[in-house]
């Protein structure tokens, strides 16, 4: 229980704060937003990705608007019965705001009844969060159908062009290759802001939120699968590498990393989604320069990092994705309503040697599939070519992502 004197002081000084911030990047999400809306919208993501930016970027499109931080650490006694004090503490700063503006409410138990209470009142809300299962729950109880959901991702290649002032060019993309999309690490390069990153996530959004006591565990298994990134791992095959007592228990983890948006992992795609279940799947990172700057083995291997790269471009506009696999592999396949619409390759450089491999696995997906065209996407080459009557396309990643 907190002094109402306490949250109007946090709220002042939190305004002030906020009228300090840089209105950054405009993000490409800003423009798939919809304020109009009479439902709540809630935007998802790993911490420091930039929700808290776009949602200054989006507080001029309200006609009024009021604001709250709950992990500020000023308020570390808050609890649901502090919504009504609030609320009263937000209307004499702001007025009598339309559309409240509130991060990382999920720290904060029963905040959904004070969200569905308010907008019975006409009340609108935009909400931050960093833990997608935390929030769908209680989504799910109190405002079905009254909430719509937008995921945000560290900066693409063309969000990083647009920070750095750079033009678009295989070097650039190089540079996005290694260092990945979060803009405080874009903007001053130090590597110790993405491992203390790591630390954080791990510490606050996994250990703490769930009551683990394997800390330790816990980030040995982050750092092996985000470096691992593109490779596929199985649920029993994590339980004997970390000494496990179950499969539950690695299950758990894995669900924890994809909750907070530390990781993604990929099926394999099968008609039957019983056996999509059980199949390896693969594992991708949030980000490249995350993987990088915490592990020594991911730097050096460029064709996962381009995977991880392509991957993130398709999950960023919230493509299914899957991989399949035959007698040979195909890195991506595109579901979009309810149908493989895409067949995709990684590879960093095509060559005489690994041509075979690369073009058998993506023949192998576009017939299954029943298209008629695929696409290599490559570092810096470009070729066109038609293959037992496909057509298949190589591109430049980097040119693909601004396509």
């Amino acid at each position: 229980m907190m002094l109402k004197e306490t949250l109007k002081q946090v709220v002042k000084s939190q305004r002030e704060e906020l009228l300090l911030l840089e209105a950054g990047v405009q993000r490409e999400a800003l423009s798939m937003v919809d304020l109009s809306l009479p439902h709540a919208l809630i935007l998802m993501g790993v911490r420091r990705c930039g929700k808290s930016t776009l949602s200054r970027q989006l507080m001029p499109k309200a006609k009024s608007f009021s604001y709250f931080n709950f992990e500020d650490t000023r308020i570390s006694g808050f609890d649901a019965g502090d919504f009504q004090k609030l609320g009263e503490a937000l209307e004499e700063e702001y007025g009598a705001a339309g559309t409240c503006f509130f991060d990382e409410v999920q720290n904060v138990e029963k905040w959904e009844l004070f969200v569905r209470q308010m907008m019975d009142k006409q009340k609108k809300f935009v909400i931050t969060g960093s833990n997608a299962s935390l929030l769908s729950r209680e989504l799910g109880t109190r405002l079905t159908g009254r909430h719509l959901n937008a995921e945000l991702f560290p900066f693409s290649f063309r969000e990083m062009l647009a920070l750095k002032k750079e033009k678009p060019s295989a070097k650039a993309f190089e540079e996005y290759l290694n260092k990945g999309g979060f803009p405080e690490f874009l903007k001053f390069g130090n590597p110790e802001i993405l491992r203390e990153l790591l630390n954080d996530i791990v510490a606050r959004d996994i250990v703490v939120r769930h009551g683990l006591r394997e800390a330790k565990t816990a980030k040995e298994m982050a750092l092996y699968l985000i470096t691992n990134a593109g490779n596929s791992f199985s649920y029993n095959g994590l339980k004997k590498t970390f000494n496990l007592g179950s499969v539950n228990t690695a299950i758990a983890f894995v669900s924890y990393f994809e909750d907070a948006y530390l990781l993604f992992t990929v099926p394999k795609f099968d008609y039957s989604l019983k056996k999509q279940l059980v199949n390896p799947k693969k594992v991708y990172a949030v980000d490249n320069g995350l993987a990088q700057a915490n592990s020594a083995s991911f730097s050096q291997d460029s064709g996962r990092m381009l995977e991880n790269a392509v991957f993130l471009q398709l999950r960023r506009k919230n493509k299914d994705v899957y991989y399949y696999s035959g007698e040979n592999e195909c890195d991506f396949a595109v579901k979009e309503k309810g149908k493989i619409t895409q067949a995709i390759q990684a590879c960093s450089k095509l060559t005489e040697d690994n041509k075979k491999r690369e073009i058998d696995g993506l023949l192998e997906a576009l017939d299954e599939f029943k298209l008629d065209e695929g696409m290599i996407a490559s570092h810096n080459q470009e070729d066109e070519f038609t293959v037992s009557g496909k057509k298949i396309t190589v591109k430049p990643a980097w040119k693909w992502m601004l396509e």
